[in-house]
């Protein structure tokens, strides 16, 4: 290799490690490649390609898919994906999900439980405090987690609590939770986008009502459906927070949104238009980020509504889609084929169940067994919730005509998806944000008493078994629960997951990023405003 090509191949690689858009291995195999020695290169990496000093400054500017004016404040009641990306902006949390995907501090410094994980006390930070200047203490921990809990709450999160029998202050800067039952997912439980940390008013209510956070930005605006202003919040409690002043915009629309990254008018967006892909990855001003995750597309049915209530036309519609033909023509490859259980293949106690498979025959002998000869059914969905949605229901009607199943797809508005659609009518297109185990996503969503029971199904056999995993230490023993109830959600259940999504969103070059990315939310677990930077 001349020298010349020595210096053109090592610009490029140092470049492209230093926008975070080659990883060590990479750079280590072309760096040796074009003739560099092991140890020289991996000097290189760590003390100038990959050591990038965050830079404080500027103002991130960020545009989201999935903001509704319905959008609200109330965190027992945020559904949409510009609610949680907000929250994640301006509020904060006992625990954290890191860059690396594992589970860190956030409010909380550090916790322990009892030996049946029946007890467990988290030590508060103490440097801790609310925009307003209130300081965390054990009353607001204890008022905030009270939201989701008891008859009366509204919350999403209630189910995720349910064993909780009380929780108690041990001094200004610890709380101690007690339960009924063992539950060692407590620490992970606490990441929930909904359980964020507010202050505690006298009655112990919590002030959600005012916009009051304790995260690395506070409101300045807020317009729902429209957008947000933010400014940085100095007495934050963590490292980063790097940017003056956060800019949220609302762009439903895939287009605006690709057209406000390749034009400057946004820094990053949330979800990019699939179909472009290709083309915007060749944008040197443009930095793609591909994340698989466990993120998955459900098409929930109402099991307690014709047709849906007879199993066999559930099973009739499963074996009727082509999951490998959706994953390649509607997400371009950025996908894995869903099983019909929500746990992915990069969640912990995945179970290598046989794979789904297209069968238009079988589907035909389902519905026989249901007593029908064909089916015609109603499918809504909105481009919103994920760009290609429309198109995806397009294509499995098609898939489904092989076997007598008319698939009607419904176009619905993009906004008030989540309040108009979402749970109101009986066969429907959602995505659900990646979660960090399966109690989490089957408490949430699966269990016969859960708010998000989308599917209203009810199985007492998967319901017993929730409960017995929950307390289960022994690993191997609970992994095979969980594959249990894996299979009978594949074979019971009301939920087709014909897929699971990589997260695919976009930055601007000149806005960086640390070595990993967060799989359970867009834009590195929906904290790019405290951990990015502008260059």
């Amino acid at each position: 290799m001349s020298n010349a090509e020595y210096s053109s191949v090592m610009k490029r690689v140092t470049a492209a490690s230093r926008r975070n858009r080659i990883s060590r291995r990479e750079f280590m195999v072309e760096a040796t490649a074009a003739g560099m020695t092991i140890a020289a290169a991996s000097a290189l990496w760590a003390g100038n390609a990959a050591a990038e000093t965050p830079k404080a400054g500027g103002t991130y500017r960020l545009g989201l898919h999935d903001g509704n004016t319905a959008d609200q404040m109330d965190p027992g009641r945020y559904q949409s994906v510009g609610e949680i990306q907000l929250a994640h902006t301006h509020r904060s949390y006992l625990t954290q999900i890191t860059a690396d995907n594992g589970l860190g501090g956030d409010m909380a410094v550090s916790w322990s439980a009892t030996p049946d994980a029946k007890t467990w006390t988290f030590e508060l930070n103490s440097d801790a405090g609310f925009h307003s200047g209130r300081s965390f203490t054990a009353n607001d921990a204890i008022a905030s987690l009270n939201h989701h809990r008891g008859d009366d709450t509204t919350s999403a999160a209630k189910p995720l609590l349910e064993s909780v029998t009380n929780i108690s202050a041990k001094g200004d800067n610890a709380i101690v939770i007690e339960l009924n039952q063992g539950l060692a997912d407590l620490p992970w439980v606490m990441t929930d986008y909904h359980l964020c940390m507010l202050p505690a008013n006298d009655d112990g209510t919590i002030d959600w009502q005012s916009g009051d956070g304790a995260g690395p930005y506070s409101i300045d605006n807020y317009d729902p459906g429209v957008g947000v202003n933010l400014s940085k919040h100095d007495g934050w409690h963590l490292e980063g927070g790097y940017f003056d002043n956060v800019e949220i915009t609302i762009l439903n629309d895939p287009n605006a949104r690709q057209t406000a990254l390749v034009t400057g008018a946004v820094d990053a967006i949330s979800s990019v238009d699939l179909k472009t892909l290709a083309l915007l990855a060749r944008s040197r001003d443009v930095d793609v980020e591909n994340v698989p995750s466990g993120s998955a597309i459900t098409l929930p049915m109402f099991c307690d509504v014709a047709p849906f209530d007879d199993v066999n036309v559930r099973l009739a519609l499963k074996h009727a889609i082509d999951r490998e033909e959706i994953v390649e023509k509607i997400l371009f490859g950025t996908g894995t084929p869903g099983n019909d259980f929500h746990v992915s293949p990069n969640m912990p106690y995945w179970p290598d169940i046989e794979q789904r498979v297209y069968d238009p025959d079988k589907a035909m002998f389902h519905l026989k067994e249901a007593g029908m000869d064909s089916l015609d059914v109603e499918l809504s969905a909105a481009d919103s919730v994920l760009p290609g949605a429309v198109d995806m229901v397009v294509l499995y009607s098609e898939q489904a005509k092989a076997a007598n199943i008319n698939i009607k797809p419904v176009r619905e508005p993009n906004d008030s998806y989540w309040a108009d659609v979402w749970l109101k009518k009986p066969f429907v297109f959602v995505k659900w944000g990646a979660r960090p185990t399966p109690d989490n996503m089957f408490t949430l969503a699966y269990s016969a008493d859960a708010a998000w029971n989308e599917a209203h199904w009810k199985n007492d056999r998967f319901n017993e078994l929730l409960l017995l995993a929950k307390a289960e230490l022994d690993e191997t023993m609970r992994a095979d629960m969980y594959r249990e109830m894996c299979q009978i959600a594949r074979d019971d259940g009301g939920s087709i997951i014909p897929l699971f999504v990589n997260f695919v969103y976009a930055r601007r070059s000149n806005v960086r990023r640390g070595e990993s990315l967060a799989a359970s939310w867009e834009c590195d677990g929906g904290r790019s405003a405290s951990r990015w930077w502008l260059a």
